[in-house]
């Protein structure tokens, strides 16, 4: 960093920055606007507004100190997008404290949804990430209590009367939250699934999303069902930065989208923040070195993961709300069980896109719904083909990506096939292979370039299971969904 005399000769500098921190954050209950401010040492603010329609805003005590534990957690998350651009040595946090279990959590979030930057950039950050904790943890855990990463953070006892939200024993107070349920869109087909899925158990939702994508909101309107779109807008510095050598990277963008709408939720008043994030989120991509060895598992999705959902759900329980409940509504079904479960229904084929390419940090290129080359493309294709009429399926691409040569490398990776699992929120290897084999045995799609290359070349080169679907279709018992619901859902879910 090269320093001058006054602050607009401030110049970045990733490789000379010292800290990153938090500077502050707060909340207009009367304009909507949340306001987070970051800075690398001593250089300008860097401020990140959150805009939530609606406003103004009343609160009771109780709500309000929730909301302010809900937006310095958001704070906190959100700080990644910056942070990541020099990834320096030391974490500040201006403004307020954290505890151990805050800190084990962010720690979590920053080391593993930053994974794939550091594999890409060659960084090395798991020993390097340390939020300063001096409060004393609600259940006393501390850095090497039951429950903390090991060697994740020193805790040092507070005095400080600090306000916190918290019950005596440690867990947030129940708020009364009103039934009812903020949904993620995302415009593919996993929130769609979501929101029908609730809508006919009779759950009241709001379709949400956060930007100002039209597509997104296109989509959202189509499902007839209230929606809330939520302002974010970026720093503008961090662009000049990206221009100025910054790192840059994928970051963890739905633990960040998680903690906007649990913010969200506490400032409306509503008890549920569903996503449509499916088990085979949990799943990286598997790095193999020169002499064939697997080294590493980098997970493109991480916060989509299991291991997040927990974790976030939890912590916003004991240290927002005890009533706020987080889920994915698809946590129990694979990539293909949520295929199978859009396949019922054809009330979005002209609505719906799950390519990335539409969708982009500094705006949308909706020329096209689909691209047909991403992997984003590739998989959703391949997934849907085994439950979907192919006419139906080419309808809504717009064409045969199967029957297409110039495709192979995209789908052998998907194969993990002589490659690795994409960086994409794309299924795990062993679903593409088993949706590849179903299409094998069906003469509308065997002789497909692409179906026909995996049957003679790629199947005799597996094991008996890798052909076989149906266990992929299985629920799991691993989510967070309410007992009632997931009920009434299993039975939905598993036909």
């Amino acid at each position: 960093m090269a320093r001058n005399e006054t602050m607009t000769d401030w110049i970045f500098n990733r490789d000379t920055i010292r800290s990153f921190r938090f500077v502050r954050c707060g909340f207009d209950a009367h304009t909507g606007v949340a306001r987070l401010v970051y800075a690398f040492d001593d250089g300008p603010e860097l401020t990140e507004t959150i805009t939530l329609p609606g406003a103004p805003f009343v609160l009771d005590a109780a709500r309000h100190a929730a909301a302010e534990q809900a937006l310095r957690l958001l704070h906190l998350i959100a700080g990644v997008s910056y942070y990541k651009a020099a990834v320096p040595d030391e974490i500040r946090i201006d403004d307020y404290a954290i505890d151990a279990d805050t800190a084990t959590l962010l720690e979590g979030v920053y080391r593993n949804g930053l994974g794939e930057f550091a594999y890409r950039n060659g960084l090395a950050l798991r020993d390097k990430i340390r939020f300063p904790a001096s409060l004393p943890s609600p259940f006393g855990r501390g850095a090497g209590g039951e429950g903390a990463v090991a060697d994740a953070v020193s805790v040092v006892p507070e005095p400080s009367a600090q306000p916190r939200s918290r019950g005596e024993r440690g867990v947030a107070p129940a708020l009364n939250l009103r039934p009812h349920a903020l949904v993620a869109i995302g415009g593919g087909k996993d929130s769609l699934v979501s929101i029908e899925a609730l809508r006919a158990e009779g759950v009241t939702q709001t379709v949400t999303w956060i930007g100002g994508s039209q597509l997104i909101a296109a989509c959202a309107a189509h499902t007839g069902l209230p929606t809330l779109n939520i302002g974010r807008q970026l720093a503008p510095q961090l662009f000049d930065f990206n221009r100025q050598g910054a790192w840059n990277g994928h970051i963890p963008v739905t633990a960040v989208n998680s903690a906007i709408l649990a913010f969200a939720a506490v400032v409306l008043g509503v008890d549920q923040v569903v996503f449509s994030n499916e088990r085979s989120a949990s799943y990286g991509s598997m790095i193999v070195s020169a002499d064939g060895t697997v080294t590493s598992e980098v997970n493109h999705q991480w916060s989509k993961g299991w291991a997040f959902e927990s974790a976030f759900g939890d912590y916003l329980q004991t240290h927002v709300a005890a009533d706020l409940q987080y889920y994915s509504l698809l946590r129990p079904l694979s990539e293909l069980a949520v295929a199978r479960q859009f396949a019922k229904t054809d009330r979005y084929d002209a609505h719906f896109s799950s390519c990335n390419r539409n969708f982009h940090i500094l705006g949308e290129r909706p020329t096209s719904r689909w691209c047909g080359v991403c992997p984003k493309c590739h998989f959703v294709f391949l997934a849907l083909a085994p439950f979907l009429p192919k006419l139906r399926l080419v309808g809504i691409v717009g064409r045969n990506l199967l029957d297409d040569a110039a495709q192979q490398a995209g789908y052998d990776a998907l194969l993990e096939y002589g490659d690795h699992k994409p960086f994409e929120c794309v299924g795990e290897g062993r679903e593409s292979r088993a949706a590849m084999a179903t299409l094998a045995q069906r003469a509308e799609w065997r002789e497909d370039v692409l179906v026909k290359r995996f049957a003679n070349q790629i199947a005799p080169q597996l094991d008996a299971g890798e052909w076989v679907i149906e266990p992929l279709l299985a629920l799991s018992n691993e989510h967070r969904i309410p007992a009632a619901l997931w009920e009434r859902l299993r039975v939905r879910f598993a036909a």
